[in-house]
């Protein structure tokens, strides 16, 4: 979703009474709660057409926050605002690609004076690559089994499949052919949670790991996540190596040619002829 530079809707200091904390007094009395928010959208189009249609209804949003934390009880308003945050950006999926959200507890039971306790998190959808391959038995309905799981986890929109590719193995070759696919998600979920979802689902296709690059029922990897560059232990994003890897590049070129690497700055139809040329020149 493109975003016209930095536009805004905000909200501020919307005033709730709710029962939210630790203290049973505060389940039975409740207390005021002031939530400020900035919705990340587009406002080129309702600013040029003049219909509520094509933004986000801020009065709406008003009365769907007082609902939310009305109708609810958290401990914690860490996780208030991280389920409230979550809840606004599925609902208004589509015109709301980021969230910026604080809640404020002016009465917060310290013992101590202070004006007030605040939460603030930053929340939005990421868009993520995976590529997806399989070899061992019903190669096919594995790497279904991948796209269904990754479908069907509420904090994912699945927007793109690629065709399923027969490659020859890659590094360990003495195995059978794999077959080989990538999707593009949009996603709630961090990096981290991510590479979760993938592990979990490799080991719903019981995978067991004996050779480095060895034969597999279920291999789900992260290619990217926005233009992010990560590396740490568990993470490496972009994915390396990919530019040597003819059964990643295709899938990819086949359903985003024009998503271009962070660091090479190449998109994947580039990528993907480079990698032609060299395997022709060899």
């Amino acid at each position: 979703m493109h975003l016209t530079s930095h536009d805004e809707i905000r909200i501020d200091n919307l005033t709730v009474f709710a029962k939210h904390g630790v203290y049973k007094e505060e389940a039975v009395l409740g207390q005021k709660f002031t939530v400020s928010a900035v919705l990340c959208t587009d406002i080129r189009k309702p600013g040029l057409t003049d219909n509520l249609e094509n933004t986000i209804n801020y009065g709406e949003v008003c009365h769907e926050i007082t609902v939310f934390l009305t109708d609810r009880r958290f401990q914690l308003i860490e996780a208030c605002a991280e389920q409230l945050a979550e809840h606004l950006l599925v609902k208004y999926e589509g015109l709301l690609r980021e969230i910026t959200l604080e809640i404020h507890k002016p009465w917060a039971p310290i013992g101590l004076p202070l004006d007030q306790v605040s939460v603030r998190i930053h929340r939005g959808w990421h868009t993520a690559f995976l590529a997806l391959g399989s070899n061992m038995g019903d190669r096919k309905a594995m790497l279904d089994l991948a796209v269904n799981g990754i479908k069907n986890e509420k904090k994912n929109r699945l927007l793109k499949v690629s065709s399923f590719i027969e490659t020859a193995p890659y590094g360990y070759t003495d195995q059978d052919p794999f077959l080989n696919g990538a999707c593009m998600i949009r996603t709630l979920l961090t990096p981290e949670e991510l590479l979760d979802l993938c592990a979990s689902l490799e080991q719903e296709a019981q995978r067991v790991r004996r050779i480095h690059w060895g034969p597999r029922t279920l291999d789900v990897d992260i290619l990217f996540y926005d233009q992010e560059i990560i590396g740490t232990e568990r993470l490496n994003i972009p994915h390396p190596d990919m530019a040597n890897r003819d059964f990643v590049l295709r899938p990819m070129a086949e359903i985003a040619p024009w998503w271009s690497h962070p660091v090479t700055h190449l998109t994947m139809a580039q990528m993907l002829r480079n990698l032609e040329k060299q395997t022709q020149i060899s």
